[in-house]
């Protein structure tokens, strides 16, 4: 007899949320089905103003949700703070604190004592890129150095799932395809599964194992796409642009 398989890291089924505004409640999140699997780079793309973000912050638990279920390895569970690593926007480093300092809030925020948590965020340096440059303050760097600190520092809380929320939209295009290739690197040497939300068709086909395609708000998912090709991949290529069309049709609800 088989094994039966390994339940998915993360499962959303039917979630439901709504923000407030002037008083008024308006339905953002419309019922969203999808599922992670450990170690996958999965990818959310949809509109602008779909309720993306919103969704990161229901998972994050700084969002109640209306309805819906979020399962853990088949365990249900309300939210997933303590359980996920949750890289936002902007970088949200402090000015005052060094990038070293910045790296380790985290871990100073869960109680590790700042002499070991200076330690693990030395030795991770050199394989960020940022050895040398520990001491320097957030306006010294430049915008790849800042991502890449603001991801040291998610990266330092050894979740098994991070959640990374346009976390390149601020870059320069040639910034941000060697942050891209580096991501992938990343994702390779931790082990740990990425879920992205990105407005960039390219960078979702590049970096995914799965793509889920979110409808206008309130969000539903409208298709998933499993770009089966070998990495490197390259935009140019005929089965990217094949893909590209295809999620691009996907996006404007024609599938």
């Amino acid at each position: 007899m088989l094994p039966s398989p390994a339940p998915p890291l993360l499962k959303v089924e039917g979630l439901q949320a709504s923000l407030t505004s002037g008083g008024d409640s308006y339905p953002v999140l419309g019922g969203l089905d999808l599922e992670i699997d450990r170690g996958e780079f999965a990818a959310v793309i949809g509109p602008s103003g779909c309720g993306k973000s919103t969704f990161f912050n229901v998972l994050a638990g700084s969002l109640p949700a209306d309805a819906g279920r979020l399962s853990w390895e088949g365990a249900p569970m309300e939210h997933l703070r303590g359980r996920v690593s949750y890289m936002q926007q902007k970088d949200l480093l402090l000015p005052w604190r060094t990038l070293l300092d910045n790296a380790v809030l985290g871990l100073e925020i869960r109680g590790v004592p700042r002499t070991e948590a200076r330690r693990r965020a030395g030795e991770l340096l050199p394989v960020f890129g940022l050895e040398g440059s520990e001491n320097r303050y957030p306006d010294e760097l430049s915008g790849g150095m800042r991502q890449r600190a603001a991801l040291l520092r998610t990266m330092l809380c050894r979740r098994d799932l991070a959640l990374l929320d346009e976390p390149f939209g601020a870059l320069d295009a040639i910034t941000r395809r060697g942050m891209q290739d580096w991501l992938l690197e990343m994702r390779e040497r931790f082990g740990c599964a990425f879920l992205l939300v990105t407005h960039d068709v390219e960078e979702a086909l590049k970096l995914a194992d799965r793509v889920w395609v979110l409808s206008g708000c309130p969000a539903r998912v409208r298709g998933v796409i499993k770009p089966e090709l070998p990495r490197p991949r390259r935009s140019t290529s005929p089965e990217m642009a094949a893909l590209k069309e295809r999620l691009l049709t996907m996006l404007e609800g024609e599938e």
